[in-house]
């Protein structure tokens, strides 16, 4: 199951109103040293910077620093702008001319307010802008901290990547950013070279897809390249008559977007061909024309290519000569797995745990003190704040709900273990495991411990 999905796919609409407080709070300036458009490497000497990024569910985190603020953001190379969400007045960002704005994006909702400003610096190590335009979203739409069970700020895309020939190596988790002007290709017989396509700032390649099992028919599509999507692929119905829902499926909340909830089927096809690259038996998710009226926009995409075929390879992501560069590496053959509990886990802060540490008495030799075979020991309690997790949602029909877990279940453990003792991604790999797999869940609901059990079921 996606666990977040990024994509403005927006038009803006600009009004005016109003907001003294917010104008107050946000616009505490934050002066240029100098005026310079675009990212840089202030380096003149260097060529490339390499930053370390996290991967959570796919997606990139990386160390951001606006106006002398350190943040966390998720470089998604599907949207065009820079968007700050999770900010509260205790962040003291300071963000300068400030009016505010509407965004539009995917979801069944309306367009959602926001603030514009201007002349920002943001630094990633030595690469650096004096002139960033950031959008704030005054609520957090995404809950995309409590999604990924770490503080995640906002996103990142086109601006930061549009100087540089990015090199994002999944396996090892860094990013390099090369000076375009000095970067010379390599020649590389493991590689595949894609031209991009670019509308309104995001990059789109054409690609082929295996729809049905039948036939070895291959259905010519173009896809958004979306680091910022959890998912291996969208697919949006009936942009080609081919492009139709599998008989196997199953509805499910696939992320949220700025205009609300993403719902789609996940289902599987045969093959995504990447030219000479086979991906075998990739999860797909299919979207109706209502959650993706906006995306529709560009009258030719028929869907996107997310985190989960990306991270199978070594991505070059090239926007001032427009290709992009895969380099297959050995997790391209793995199996594509899913959430086959019907649980959505989010983060839920922390909780305050007593651990208990025991220690045995020894003398003045180091030797323990033993009286008829029996070792003494000295009990030690300590207080420590832990992560806590809870149940955002249950699929309707699943193994979770057949088994009477319901939303906003504290979850206290899982499969015997206390549940502050795993991190969100390895909850939701235990979720991923295998096709009839016990899971053992003890949760908390209105301050009473309920016990559930239930198997894993696989539906696609």
């Amino acid at each position: 199951m996606i666990i977040c999905t990024f994509n403005s796919d927006s038009q803006n609409s600009i009004f005016l109103k109003k907001n003294i407080f917010l104008v107050i709070f946000f616009a505490i300036a934050f002066t240029p040293l100098k005026a310079q458009n675009g990212y840089h490497i202030l380096n003149n000497k260097s060529k490339k910077e390499r930053v370390k990024f996290k991967l959570i569910n796919n997606l990139i985190v990386i160390p951001l620093v606006i106006n002398e603020k350190k943040l966390s953001f998720i470089l998604d190379s599907g949207v065009s702008k820079t968007i700050l969400f999770n900010i509260s007045q205790n962040d003291s960002i300071g963000l300068n001319n400030v009016k505010t704005v509407k965004l539009q994006g995917l979801g069944n909702g309306e367009a959602v307010d926001a603030l514009l400003s201007k002349n920002n610096k943001v630094n990633i190590k030595s690469i650096e802008n004096y002139n960033e335009t950031i959008y704030v979203i005054l609520k957090d739409y995404f809950d995309l901290s409590g999604k990924m069970g770490t503080t995640i700020h906002g996103i990142i895309g086109y601006n930061i990547l549009k100087n540089f020939v990015v090199k994002i190596n999944y396996k090892y988790k860094y990013i390099d950013f090369y000076k375009a002007k000095n970067f010379k290709y390599s020649k590389c017989k493991k590689c595949e070279v894609f031209p991009i396509q670019f509308y309104r700032k995001k990059p789109y390649i054409k690609t082929k897809v295996q729809l049905d099992t039948i036939s070895n028919k291959l259905t010519d599509v173009t896809l958004l390249v979306d680091s910022g999507g959890s998912d291996a692929i969208w697919l949006f119905e009936h942009t080609k008559k081919e492009i139709i829902t599998p008989n196997l499926f199953f509805r499910d909340i696939l992320g949220e977007g700025l205009s609300g909830s993403i719902y789609g089927n996940r289902s599987r096809i045969p093959m995504l061909k990447l030219k000479s690259f086979e991906v075998k038996q990739p999860t797909v998710s299919f979207l109706d024309s209502i959650s993706t009226r906006n995306a529709r926009n560009f009258k030719t995409r028929n869907g996107s290519i997310g985190g989960g075929i990306l991270k199978r390879f070594i991505v070059w992501f090239d926007y001032p000569n427009k290709r992009m560069t895969l380099k297959k590496q050995s997790s391209l053959t793995k199996r594509f797995n899913y959430n086959m509990s019907g649980l959505v886990i989010v983060y839920n802060g922390k909780q305050l745990v007593r651990e208990e540490e025991k220690k045995s008495f020894t003398d003045g030799y180091n030797n323990k003190v033993q009286d008829n075979n029996t070792v003494s020991f000295i009990s030690r309690f300590s207080y420590k704040f832990k992560p806590s997790f809870k149940v955002k949602s249950v699929l309707k029909n699943s193994p979770a709900e057949k088994a009477g877990i319901l939303k906003d279940d504290i979850i206290l453990k899982l499969n015997g273990v206390p549940s502050y003792d795993y991190t969100l991604g390895k909850i939701i790999q235990k979720f991923q495991e295998k096709s009839g797999r016990k899971i053992r869940i003890t949760v908390e609901r209105n301050g009473v411990k309920m016990k559930f059990q239930f198997r894993l079921e696989k539906r696609i």
